[in-house]
């Protein structure tokens, strides 16, 4: 059994060197979004949901990215709509968002 239903990871990494990264795409504000979101409904905290950075989770190319856990699942989004789309969909009612899986 996992510490939490749904953990999540947000790539948050800045890369100096000029190559594509998730914070390029304010991958921290989606963070901080979501986080404060889930907060704000009650959903956090042990056997709920946990909202955590990430160094580079290398799929840069396909960033921003997200993985939640324990399904393992990896999306990419744009918007917060993207997120309130995966908050709504996958956090609270176990649905996969299958346009924004990688």
């Amino acid at each position: 059994m996992s510490y939490y239903k749904h953990h999540i990871f947000f790539c948050t990494n800045q890369r100096t060197d000029g190559r594509a990264c998730c914070q390029d795409h304010g991958a921290q504000e989606m963070r901080d979004y979501l986080k404060k979101k889930v907060k704000e409904v009650g959903l956090s905290g042990p056997s709920k949901i946990r909202v955590n950075n990430a160094g580079c989770l290398d799929r840069c190319g396909q960033g921003p990215v997200l993985v939640i856990y324990p399904e393992e699942t990896w999306y990419q989004y744009k918007t917060k709509e993207d997120i309130d789309e995966i908050f709504e969909q996958h956090l609270k009612n176990s649905l996969t968002v299958s346009r924004l899986v990688i």
